[in-house]
């Protein structure tokens, strides 16, 4: 595992090196434990999550005060990146699995992150809105939108409009018109030279 891959494409402050540094061991123990990333990717850690959950930082620069919610967030991808890289920012991270949000809840308490706050439900059951919701391959675009345009809340907390940023792989044109968005997409491959990237892509959709 390579965590200068990271300071390649970002630059940090000394506490965001550490605590960088740090995800290596964290998920190797507790994947351990619970399987949260595949036995093939913990050793690709730093490209294939949490590299890949950094592309959502080359899109949108959130202010500090902004509220994003991570829909499936699994092991806390991109929430735990995205919360080291954005200190100031409110990150809520939910996932209907309790082991998987275990693993969000010990990791970012590992850390000393303060600015996530991670939850045990469907996304339908969680009250409030949210200035962004970001998302990594969860679902399709159409099921997405459903969930997500109720709990987006109007205005712009960052250098985009408010609205959903997702990761996401492959042809998407069929799945976008199918939802009926109007879409940024930003092809990963043109930030991040590794071989990973070249079909990857974030989605934007404002509110």
């Amino acid at each position: 595992m390579q965590p200068e891959i990271i300071s390649k494409y970002f630059s940090l402050t000394a506490e965001q090196q550490r605590q960088m540094e740090a995800l290596g061991t964290l998920y190797t123990e507790w994947n351990a434990k619970i399987n949260v990333v595949s036995r093939k990717d913990i050793d690709e850690l730093y490209v294939r999550h949490v590299l890949h959950s950094l592309a959502i930082a080359k899109v949108c620069d959130f202010a500090a005060g902004a509220k994003v919610c991570d829909i499936g967030c699994g092991g806390g991808f991109p929430t735990i990146p995205l919360a080291i890289m954005f200190p100031e920012v409110e990150f809520t991270a939910v996932d209907s699995i309790g082991k998987k949000i275990t693993v969000v809840r010990e990791i970012a308490s590992a850390l000393g992150l303060t600015n996530v706050t991670p939850i045990n439900a469907r996304i339908e059951a969680v009250k409030g809105e949210f200035d962004y919701v970001v998302s990594r391959a969860v679902t399709d675009m159409k099921t997405l939108k459903g969930w997500v345009l109720p709990k987006l809340r109007s205005g712009q907390a960052g250098s985009l409009p408010n609205g959903m940023i997702v990761l996401k792989g492959g042809d998407l044109a069929e799945e976008i018109a199918q939802a009926r968005l109007r879409c940024d997409i930003h092809r990963i491959g043109e930030w991040f030279e590794e071989e990973f990237f070249e079909t990857k892509q974030v989605i934007y959709a404002r509110k």
